[in-house]
């Protein structure tokens, strides 16, 4: 049996190191990971198209919901382009409407973008009234997979839809669960779910440096950087649960 994949995501170059050392299986590109992530710049996708892991650009150009203006899409579209001559493997991003149902205009016109290039529908997923219609557009758009925590906060309080999404899914893509994902609850994911690979960040808190970073407001409060060891035994885990 194969192994379950292990996706981590990074915002910047000592991240980006990091889940290349500790042996990640792919990486979620992005900048901004405390608000969720949001596009990296053009200097670390280029370094990233260089990377030996497979790295997936986050393509959203602001934070907040994914509600886009047509100026916006334009954006996202500029870069997904940029993306694509950068040696990128892939791109993440969702669109949806005011109500919270995927914008399907929104979805094709960015897949149809640069058709070949392979995509993961990010969270945006969590905020659909109805999981049947999103997995049949999400495949009708041809994403490789969706990264979800259930329509929850973290992977563990949406458990009962994640197995959901999976039935419904049946193998046409993969649902791959992200939003705390750690080794303190990765077993009991495997013990529930038919996984294929997970999403986690693999991040311990770390000290800022000088003391007025954070007090000059060039650093958030509490802030997060990937850990090598943690990867490494995350990536360990999954080995040792064959999917």
């Amino acid at each position: 049996m194969a192994d379950i994949l292990l996706e981590v995501c990074v915002d910047d170059v000592a991240g980006l190191e990091a889940a290349i050392e500790g042996g990640a299986d792919r990486i979620e590109l992005c900048s901004a990971l405390a608000l969720g992530g949001l596009t990296p710049s053009p200097g670390l996708m280029s370094l990233a198209g260089r990377s030996p892991v497979p790295c997936y650009a986050m393509i959203r150009p602001r934070a907040g919901d994914f509600v886009y203006t047509s100026q916006e899409l334009a954006i996202m579209e500029e870069d997904i382009l940029f993306a694509a001559t950068s040696g990128i493997s892939g791109i993440v991003f969702g669109c949806n409407h005011p109500d919270g149902r995927l914008d399907e205009a929104a979805l094709t016109r960015l897949s149809q973008l640069v058709s070949s290039m392979p995509r993961t529908l990010h969270r945006s997923f969590d905020l659909v009234p109805d999981l049947a219609p999103a997995i049949e557009l999400a495949v009708g758009c041809g994403f490789e997979r969706i990264l979800t925590a259930g329509r929850a906060r973290t992977v563990c309080e949406g458990m009962e839809d994640l197995k959901t999404s999976i039935k419904l899914a049946a193998g046409r893509l993969s649902v791959m669960p992200g939003s705390g994902v750690n080794l303190d609850t990765i077993d009991a994911l495997l013990a529930t779910l038919d996984l294929k690979e997970v999403h986690s960040s693999c991040s311990a808190s770390t000290d800022t440096g000088h003391p007025f970073v954070a007090a000059f407001g060039f650093s958030l409060p509490g802030q997060k950087r990937t850990d090598v060891d943690l990867v490494r035994k995350m990536k360990a885990r999954l080995s040792a649960a064959k999917s």
